[in-house]
């Protein structure tokens, strides 16, 4: 495992207790995001970075008993939680990286991955990944619950040009990954690009 990684796994599972509690207001946020992935019943989504699973719940409850819902994610702190808030009830969870997933090509509908992108140690590789375990015209969401501004003053920092999940930059990074971004909003209130997957 690389230091990045290691960083990666550090960062969380020092915060994976408390995850939760620290961001109570969040659900609603989560499930309206899920609503505009416009899953069906039936279908096969990936939480990727799943953390402590707060968007599996709402996965479960779209895709139906008939439907397929996986919780992918790096540390195991954080899957640990997920499970012991009863969310395995709702997926499988999985201790992967988004970088190499145990999946067949194009064997899953759609990905939703929520506060991904920032910690994608080679983003443009990395959501080629994500595009491999998704079929041609199945969709992901790159969601989180409050905009890149709101994030930015949480955080003490500034936006800078560069950052990934600014529109300019991001539709053009999807592209090259295999994706075509069709939704992009940044409000204070939420992040959310969609995009389907091309070929």
């Amino acid at each position: 495992m690389s230091d990045d990684h290691t960083h990666v796994q550090e960062f969380f599972s020092a915060r994976a207790a408390d995850w939760d509690s620290r961001f109570p207001d969040d659900g609603p946020a989560f499930a309206a995001a899920v609503a505009d992935l416009e899953l069906r019943p039936g279908d096969r989504v990936l939480d990727a970075g799943c953390g402590t699973g707060r968007a599996l719940p709402s996965l479960r409850a779209a895709v139906g008993p008939s439907g397929v819902v996986l919780g992918a994610d790096l540390t195991p702190a954080m899957l640990k939680a997920a499970a012991r808030a009863g969310r395995d009830r709702d997926a499988w969870l999985l201790l992967a990286d988004v970088a190499a997933l145990p999946l067949a090509s194009g064997s899953l509908d759609a990905v939703f991955a929520a506060g991904l992108i920032a910690h994608l140690l080679r983003p443009e590789e990395n959501l080629r990944e994500l595009a491999r375990v998704v079929r041609a015209g199945g969709t992901l969401a790159l969601f989180h619950p409050i905009g890149r501004a709101a994030l930015a003053a949480r955080q003490g920092r500034q936006i800078t040009p560069g950052d990934l999940r600014a529109e300019a930059n991001l539709g053009p990074l999807l592209a090259r990954s295999g994706w075509s971004m069709t939704s992009y909003v940044d409000e204070d209130r939420r992040f959310l690009a969609l995009a389907e997957r091309t070929g």
